[in-house]
């Protein structure tokens, strides 16, 4: 793939400094591609100094960011014995303003918001109280419990920070009318320096999927259809790229594989680097997003579907509230009732022996990602918030971006 060269403008500066803004995430081993690809890299490009603390190295691509490291910790013990030094750790760094986007973290920013009176920005970026119901690593008679608990803190967050930011419109219903904090919905759209201008290319796969790999994001409908299609003269292979809740649930999906007789055509990677995704998902001719109709997938929309269609790929997608609107002209693909593996078999075979269709419809999804579904004006609303919270004498007034990568 070309690199897509983009004019960048820099942020106008006083005598003093750019402004600092300080990420941090203690539970993110990899570099979490909403805030560090479409949130703090851009920013750093035009000039903010970006401090990111987490578990992750410096990635090559960039040195524009100062990369802090911690240690990771899933363990919530572990965690709070390490808050005293992450606290003087965030202190240090002197921010106009501090963004956070894991719910465990977000007693540690109350204390950065209540006794040290920093500016708090919170990244709800997913419906957490929605996953915390259904996570399988909480028992299912706290489950409901965790769920309350999150969206008790949750709101608590929207009345005492400075500003509320989510990845939808209906996640940020829970805290439109909540405190006085500022809101802002930021969308995962990609940000185009990644997914560049596709070469010709040869598919060694005829399906992607990219995300949650478990039975509610919809695998077991999708290996259904998988079965109904490897009777054909060349059977379709299918590429999943992706994670599993746990160990267990990996071993009965590997079984439910081999049962259906699909070892020869499924195809699982681990997660990726973003920085890979591109090339990854461009390797097959179809990208599938066969999500059931879950509270937590009847509120966010799945980053993949825009993906795929920034690689150019038709997508065939399950008719969920949150993706409808953006399949309102049905050019970029074929949307199908959930839990149905025949409709979604008929999908993917329509596209199969139709390539001049699907070609078209994926040229069409990659042309609504460069005029209008990608991360260059999510990054224009970003720094807008940013003006209004952090006072111009910290860093000098803004001035309207014409361009960000």
């Amino acid at each position: 793939m070309a690199a897509i060269a983009e004019p960048v403008q820099s942020i106008p500066q006083t005598a003093q400094r750019p402004i600092v803004i300080c990420h941090c995430t203690v539970v993110h081993k990899g570099l979490k591609s909403r805030s560090f690809h479409r949130q703090m890299l851009p920013l750093a490009r035009v000039g903010f100094d970006i401090r990111y603390i987490a578990p992750a190295a410096q990635p090559e691509l960039t040195t524009t960011i100062k990369m802090i490291g911690v240690s990771e910790s899933r363990n919530s013990r572990l965690r709070l014995a390490a808050w005293p030094a992450l606290l003087k750790n965030l202190l240090r760094q002197n921010a106009a303003l501090y963004h956070v986007q894991d719910p465990q973290l977000l007693p540690l920013a109350f204390v950065l918001k209540l006794i040290f009176q920093k500016r708090v920005v919170y990244d709800a970026y997913e419906d957490f109280p929605s996953i915390a119901a259904a996570k399988y690593s909480i028992p299912p008679a706290l489950r409901p419990l965790a769920a309350s608990a999150i969206a008790v803190i949750e709101c608590a967050a929207a009345r005492v920070f400075d500003a509320i930011i989510t990845a939808d419109p209906t996640t940020m219903r829970r805290f439109a009318r909540v405190g006085k904090s500022k809101k802002l919905v930021f969308y995962n759209f990609p940000n185009l320096r990644f997914f560049p201008v596709s070469r010709a290319r040869s598919a060694n796969f005829d399906l992607v999927y990219r995300g949650g790999i478990s039975e509610r994001t919809g695998m077991f409908v999708l290996l259904e259809a998988l079965r109904l299609l490897v009777t054909r003269p060349l059977p379709p292979r299918l590429l999943l790229i992706g994670y599993f809740d746990d160990g267990p649930a990996e071993n009965v999906f590997h079984r439910r594989v081999h049962t259906l007789g699909l070892d020869s055509v499924v195809e699982i990677r681990s997660r990726i680097d973003h920085e890979s995704m591109a090339a990854a998902l461009s390797g097959a001719r179809i990208g599938i997003s066969p999500l059931l109709a879950v509270p937590k997938f009847q509120k966010n929309i799945p980053v993949k579907i825009f993906e795929y269609w920034a690689c150019g790929l038709p997508v065939v997608a399950t008719d969920l509230d949150p993706i409808r609107p953006f399949f309102r002209d049905g050019e970029g693909g074929i949307s199908i009732p959930p839990g149905d593996p025949e409709k979604l078999a008929q999908a993917i075979a329509w596209l199969l022996d139709d390539p001049e269709s699907a070609k078209r419809m994926g040229n069409r999804g990659r042309q609504l990602v460069i005029q209008r579904f990608n991360n260059t004006g999510e990054v224009r609303k970003l720094r807008r918030l940013i003006e209004r919270i952090v006072s111009p004498s910290e860093g000098g007034h803004f001035q309207p971006c014409s361009s960000l990568s």
